[in-house]
C-alpha cells in the first residue's frame, strides 16, 4: 500500500505537493478549509483545522501529517501527538514559527543573529523604542501576518493605535513586535530540509525582491554569493533547523547588511514562495523534498539544472478575463518558460501563480521571466 501523507490546509502549497506525490507514488490527502480551495484536486476532507476532532479523524487515515500553513493551534497539534500521529514539523518547532515574538526570543537565546527588537504592549513602550532607534522602526503583529499584512514601518506610535486597541481588547497578555529598521542592501533566503532521523540538505542561497511587502522575484543562486556568504547562510539555516528540531522544509528569510552581516528576518516551516524555483530549477523540488522528509525517506540532491533560475510571481492577474485566456500569447512568446497557476481567481495583490525561467546569463533570464509573467498583468 502506498505511503499516505495528510496535508492540513488547502492552499497552493498543498496543491504543489500533488505532482511530487504522484511521481513518488505517494497517496497525498488534503484537509481543506472549504470548497474551491487551490488544492481541491487532492481534498479528501473539508473542515475546521481549529477543531481537534476534525483534524484527528483526518490524521488517523494517513502515515504522517504536515501543513500548508503554520496556523494550526497548539492544542490541536499536541492532541495529534498525544494520539500517536506523526506530525512534521512538530508542535515545539511550529510554536516558534507561529508567534514572531517567540521566534525572536528563541533565536536570540540560541545565539542566532536577529535585528534589535522588543515586545511592546502600549504606545509608551513603542515611543521609547523609537527614541532609541533613530525615530523609525518596523512594527509587526505577533501572529498571523504575511505578504505585507501585519507589518508597518512607523515613526509615531499613533500609526499602530488600532493594533494596540485590538491587543487591549483581546484580554490576553499579547504584545506587538517592534524591531529596528535594518539598513539592508538586499534580502536573501536559504531553504533547507531535515528529516526526523537527522539528515539535512540545503539548496543554493537565493536573492529575493520584495514589492509592497510581497515577494515578487527570486534569483537562484543569489548573485555574488558564492563562498563565504553562501556558506554562512547555509550554516545558519542548518543550525536553526537542528536547534529547533524542524522536520520538513525550513525557509529562512535573511537581510544582508552593508557591512556583510546576515540577520534572520522570518522563518517558514513548510515549502515557501522563495523556494518555488526548485520545481523547475533544482534536481529535487522543495515539494518532493518536503514529502520525503516528513516520511523520513532519504533526501534528494539539491543541485541546479542550469546556472541560473528566476521565479517571478504573478500578483493579481488581469482585471478582466481569466488567466487561461493569456496562455496562448505567453506560451508562444516564451516557450521555455514554465507556468504555474494556483486555481485562484484574479484579485489585486493576490498571488495567483508564478513563472520560472532557467538559463546561463542572469540578466537574460531575469528579463525573460519578467516578460513571460507580464503577459498575465494588465
Amino acid at each position: 500500500m502506498a505511503l499516505r501523507v495528510g496535508v492540513v490546509g488547502g492552499g497552493q502549497l498543498a496543491r504543489m505537493m500533488v505532482p511530487a506525490a504522484i511521481e513518488l507514488g505517494l497517496d497525498v490527502r488534503v484537509l481543506a478549509e472549504g470548497p474551491g480551495m487551490s488544492a481541491a484536486i487532492a481534498a479528501t476532507a473539508e473542515g475546521d483545522y481549529h477543531d481537534l476532532d476534525t483534524v484527528l479523524a483526518f490524521a488517523r487515515e494517513v502515515d504522517a501529517v504536515t501543513f500548508d500553513h503554520e496556523h494550526v493551534p497548539q492544542d490541536v497539534l499536541r492532541g495529534l501527538v498525544d494520539a500517536g500521529i506523526a506530525v512534521h514539523p512538530g508542535p515545539e518547532a511550529l510554536a516558534v514559527a507561529q508567534d514572531k515574538i517567540v521566534m525572536r526570543r528563541r533565536l536570540g537565546e540560541l545565539g542566532f543573529p536577529v535585528p534589535d527588537w522588543a515586545a511592546v504592549h502600549d504606545a509608551d513602550e513603542l515611543r521609547a523604542f523609537l527614541d532609541e532607534h533613530g525615530g523609525r522602526a518596523v512594527v509587526k503583529t505577533a501572529r498571523g501576518g504575511y505578504d505585507g499584512k501585519g507589518v508597518r514601518v512607523v515613526s509615531d506610535a499613533a500609526e499602530v493605535e488600532d493594533w494596540f486597541t485590538a491587543v487591549a481588547e483581546s484580554g490576553s497578555d499579547q504584545a506587538l513586535l517592534v524591531e529596528e529598521l535594518v539598513p539592508f542592501t538586499r534580502e536573501l533566503a536559504q531553504s533547507v530540509a531535515r528529516r526526523p532521523s537527522g539528515e539535512v540538505v540545503a539548496w543554493p542561497l537565493v536573492e529575493t525582491v520584495q514589492r509592497d511587502g510581497v515577494c515578487a522575484e527570486v534569483i537562484a543562486p543569489a548573485p555574488a554569493s558564492a563562498g563565504r556568504l553562501a556558506d554562512a547562510a547555509e550554516s545558519l539555516a542548518v543550525g536553526i533547523a537542528e536547534a529547533l528540531g524542524v522536520t520538513g522544509v525550513l525557509a529562512v528569510e535573511l537581510f544582508q547588511t552593508a557591512d556583510e552581516r546576515i540577520l534572520v528576518n522570518e522563518l517558514a516551516m513548510r515549502p515557501h514562495n522563495t523556494g518555488h524555483w526548485t520545481i523547475d530549477g533544482a534536481t529535487t523540488s522543495q515539494f518532493e523534498q518536503h514529502l520525503r522528509a516528513v516520511l523520513d525517506l532519504p533526501l534528494g540532491a539539491t543541485g541546479t539544472h542550469d546556472p541560473v533560475a528566476v521565479m517571478v510571481n504573478v500578483l493579481g492577474g488581469p482585471s478582466d478575463g481569466d488567466l487561461a485566456a493569456r496562455y496562448p500569447a505567453a506560451l508562444a512568446a516564451f516557450p521555455e518558460a514554465k507556468l504555474h497557476f494556483y486555481g485562484k481567481a484574479p484579485r489585486p495583490g493576490r498571488k495567483v501563480g508564478h513563472v520560472t525561467v532557467t538559463g546561463d546569463d542572469v540578466d537574460d533570464v531575469v528579463y525573460r521571466a519578467r516578460a513571460a509573467a507580464a503577459h498575465f498583468d494588465d
